[in-house]
C-alpha cells in the first residue's frame, strides 16, 4: 500500500481507471477527486432518474441491475489483468454473503426509485447510521454516545418529515418504495462491516472486492430473473428502445463503477471525514438537480427535513472525529486569542506613542 506522504511523487502510481493522476500535488490531487466525485455521480443520479422515465421501463427494475453488476464485474476483471492483481485473497464462502449483501444493496434501491421521489431516496441512502445503530444494540448489545443517539434521532425525524411531504405532494405516493429502500439501506449498512473485517483479516484489494462481490452477485441476479422474472420480457423490451435502455444504462453502470473508485481513493488518500463531507455535499447538489431537472412538486418541507438529516451526518462525524475536531477548536481558540492580545498590545503601544 502506498503512502499518503508520498501523494504526487515520482515514486508513488495513483491509479482511476487505470489513469497515473501522481502528477498532482497533494492539495491538487484533493480538487481534482472532489469534481471526478462529482462529475461521475451527478451524472450517476441524472441517469438513474432518466431511466426510469421511459413508460414500462419499473416493470424491469431488476433486469437493469443485472446488467448493471455484470458491467461491473467487467469492468472489474479488466482493471484486475491491466494491473495484474488477479490473486484471490478472501475466501469464496465470504464472497457468497458480501454479494447477497450487495445485490439487496443495489437492486431494491433500483426498485424503489418509481415509487419514491429521488431526492427521498437520496436521503434515505444517507442514513446508514440508524440501522447500524439500532443493530449494534439489539445483536451486539453495544452502547453508543450521546452524538451517536442525537445523530440518529435528528436523522429518522429528517427521513420522517422529508417521505411525509411525498405523502402530502405526490398524490400516487407508495409505502412500498419507502419499504425497498429501507431495505437497501439495512444492506448497505451490513456491507461496510463486512467488507471492513474481510480486508483488514486477508489484506484484499478494492479491485477483488468489487470483482468477485458483483460477479456473484450478477449469478444470484441470473438464477432469480430466471426463476421467478421477466428476462425474456425485459429483453424484448429494451431492445425496442435501445439507446433509453442499453445506452442510458450503460452510462449509468459507468459512471456508477467510476464512482466508487474515486470515492475509495478519497477514504485511502484524505480519511473517511474529508470523503464523507465531500459525499454529503455531492447528495445536496444532487438532490437540487433533480428538483431542476426533473419537473416535480416542492414544498418547504423538503428543506427544513433535509436540514435535520444533515445535522444528523455531522453529528455522526463529530463522534467519530471528537478527539481531532476538540484539538483542532482549541487551536483555533488559542489563535484567536493570542491575535486578539497582540491587537491590544500594539493598539494600547501606538496610543501610548501618540
Amino acid at each position: 500500500m502506498h503512502k499518503t506522504t508520498l501523494i504526487g511523487s515520482k515514486n508513488e502510481r495513483i491509479d482511476f481507471l487505470c489513469f497515473d493522476l501522481s502528477i498532482f500535488s497533494r492539495s491538487s490531487l484533493f480538487i481534482v477527486l472532489t469534481i471526478i466525485t462529482f462529475v461521475f455521480f451527478l451524472l450517476y443520479g441524472y441517469l438513474q432518474e432518466l431511466l426510469f422515465r421511459l413508460d414500462g421501463f419499473e416493470d424491469f427494475s431488476w433486469f437493469l441491475t443485472l446488467f448493471q453488476f455484470g458491467l461491473y464485474s467487467l469492468f472489474a476483471f479488466g482493471e484486475s489483468v491491466v494491473r495484474n492483481e488477479r490473486e484471490r485473497k478472501i475466501p469464496l464462502k465470504s464472497y457468497f454473503l458480501l454479494a447477497f449483501l450487495t445485490v439487496a444493496t443495489m437492486g431494491l434501491s433500483n426498485a424503489s426509485v418509481p415509487y419514491l421521489n429521488y431526492p427521498t431516496q437520496v436521503m434515505f441512502k444517507s442514513c446508514k447510521l440508524i440501522p447500524v445503530l439500532i443493530g449494534g444494540i439489539l445483536i451486539q448489545g453495544k452502547t453508543f454516545n450521546v452524538y451517536d443517539v442525537s445523530a440518529s434521532v435528528m436523522m429518522s425525524f429528517g427521513l420522517i418529515f422529508f417521505t411525509l411531504a411525498d405523502v402530502k405532494v405526490q398524490p400516487n405516493f407508495q409505502f412500498y418504495g419507502v419499504v425497498l429502500i429501507s431495505g437497501a439501506l439495512c444492506a448497505d449498512a451490513a456491507i461496510g462491516n463486512v467488507q471492513e473485517k474481510q480486508m483488514k483479516n486477508y489484506k484484499a484489494s478494492n479491485i477483488e472486492i468489487v470483482l468477485y462481490s458483483y460477479s456473484i452477485g450478477f449469478v444470484y441476479i441470473l438464477i432469480g430473473e430466471l426463476a421467478f422474472g421477466n428476462l425474456v420480457a425485459a429483453t424484448r423490451f429494451w431492445l425496442k428502445h435501445p439507446v433509453e435502455t442499453f445506452g442510458y444504462a450503460f452510462m449509468f453502470s459507468l459512471t456508477g463503477y467510476a464512482g466508487i473508485n474515486i470515492v475509495l481513493h478519497l477514504v485511502k488518500y484524505y480519511g473517511a471525514l474529508i470523503a464523507v463531507t465531500v459525499t454529503t455535499c455531492r447528495k445536496a447538489v444532487t438532490i437540487v438537480l433533480s428538483f431542476i431537472f426533473f419537473t416535480k412538486p416542492f414544498t418547504f418541507q423538503y428543506l427544513w427535513s433535509g436540514l435535520l438529516v444533515l445535522i444528523g451526518i455531522y453529528l455522526n462525524l463529530l463522534s467519530k472525529n471528537r478527539d481531532k475536531w476538540e484539538t483542532m477548536f482549541k487551536l483555533y481558540i488559542q489563535r484567536l486569542f493570542f491575535l486578539r492580545k497582540s491587537y491590544f498590545q500594539a493598539y494600547n503601544t501606538n496610543d501610548s506613542v501618540v
